[in-house]
């Protein structure tokens, strides 16, 4: 079989400029390789929340006009979620194995196309499962995107700003879910499912990515020396990779089903708070847009604190202690009920605290060979997804009618092992 060759861009391979030193020495190329992962994440954000905005309502419109605090709509408003996690988990495989054979800016635009028309076509969902079906296969797009994006990120700008460079990415995807609330607030009375059809702006951005993003210099290089002897995926398992593999999926796995349970969960315990349920459905928006607001606006706060701790202390170290803290703050939030204002007030400090998940953008792709970095981070990462997936059920299995606050209880407690669990993953400090 003939290996596929490089892409050729019509400038040159984009090198790491390792000496630059300041802003005005990193080249058009690289602001634009930037530019390129930023708004990919940034689109990720708002295509994947999307569906967290409306879930209930949107569900519960798709089942025949139930109640949102009907079980129904929350079994198969989790299945829809657990679903759209499983594809985000097979995407980060499947396409950070497309990076790594393609090139970086092939299968970053292969991403992004993916994830728009598929969220585009959700608003024509008639039945649960159908919105199931397209949430998945838009899934599969943005669990692709992280790994190539980080790996192109990794590539082409210098390792001493690498942990600011992942809170500037994860901003991206902050920024993206704060456009999704306000989208979300524009079309407040309109049918839930008309939220879907913002999912479609992406794909212009596709175009711009081909014509001006060129591939790394290094993914270039190694492409050409390795020739035919490229590593496969089973390189992963073998005995110098294994031990890095395991406990990145460990790490990654049990602290990304917490995480995910509680973006999923919160929105709908909110709607469904005995002073809010009798509310209109536009003012629970409302609630839920402010909460979200709260939440990833202290998330970009919580992104440039751990990337300023782990140029001190290192990625492992930070990871560890924020998630430990993450555990405590989720304790004191969900031990008891709590009224939506008391909530609001605990908000801050569980949005801080996922500034963590920055530093994954820069500290995993390093960890693994050039020909197997997005493979390795997409699987590594993304089968935390899988878990989520499992988890975003499993925990809604604790909820009583219309009340989730046992579930994100439960949920905080798998912070403690990942936090454990960090503290074995390698050192690595740029």
């Amino acid at each position: 079989m003939e290996t596929v060759q490089p892409n050729t861009p019509a400038e040159p391979a984009l090198g790491p400029a390792s000496e630059a030193s300041g802003l005005r020495q990193i080249s058009k190329q690289q602001w634009r390789s930037g530019a390129a992962a930023w708004l990919g994440w940034t689109f990720d954000g708002l295509d994947m929340h999307l569906y967290t905005l409306v879930a209930a309502p949107f569900v519960a419109q798709l089942l025949g006009g139930l109640s949102t605090a009907d079980p129904e709509v929350g079994r198969y408003s989790s299945i829809i979620q657990g679903a759209f996690l499983l594809g985000w988990a097979l995407g980060g495989g499947v396409f950070g194995r497309i990076g790594d054979r393609l090139g970086r800016s092939r299968a970053l635009s292969l991403t992004v196309l993916t994830y728009a028309i598929f969220t585009g076509l959700s608003f024509f969902a008639q039945t649960w499962w159908q919105l199931m079906v397209f949430r998945f296969l838009a899934a599969l797009g943005i669990g692709g995107e992280w790994a190539v994006g980080a790996s192109l990120l990794s590539e082409t700008w210098p390792r001493r700003w690498r942990p600011w460079i992942a809170a500037v990415l994860q901003t991206g995807v902050n920024v993206g879910i704060l456009a999704a609330v306000l989208a979300n607030q524009i079309l407040a009375k309109a049918s839930p499912r008309y939220l879907f059809l913002v999912g479609i702006l992406p794909a212009l951005l596709v175009f711009w990515i081909r014509r001006a993003v060129p591939e790394p210099a290094e993914w270039v290089a190694a492409k050409a020396s390795a020739r035919r002897s490229e590593p496969g995926i089973g390189y992963l398992f073998g005995k110098e990779v294994r031990p890095i593999t395991f406990w990145v999926v460990v790490v990654c796995g049990v602290s990304l089903t917490a995480h995910w349970a509680f973006m999923f969960w919160y929105p709908q315990q909110l709607r469904n708070l005995p002073e809010v349920f009798r509310w209109s459905a536009e003012r629970k928006n409302e609630l839920v847009n402010a909460a979200m607001f709260i939440v990833i606006g202290s998330s970009i706060l919580g992104n440039f604190f751990c990337g300023w701790i782990s140029r001190r202390t290192g990625y492992r170290s930070t990871i560890a202690a924020v998630f430990a803290v993450y555990f405590g703050v989720m304790f004191g939030a969900y031990c008891v009920p709590r009224t939506h204002a008391a909530l609001l007030c605990w908000f801050p400090l569980i949005g801080f605290c996922q500034g963590a998940f920055a530093l994954f953008t820069m500290y995993l792709p390093p960890l693994f060979p050039t020909l197997l970095r997005t493979t390795g981070a997409g699987f590594c990462y993304n089968i935390g997804r899988v878990t989520a997936a499992l988890g975003t059920v499993f925990f809604g299995l604790f909820s009583k009618v219309g009340d989730h606050r046992t579930a994100l209880f439960y949920a905080g407690f798998l912070f403690l092992p990942a936090a454990v669990g960090a503290l074995f993953l390698p050192k690595l400090r740029d």
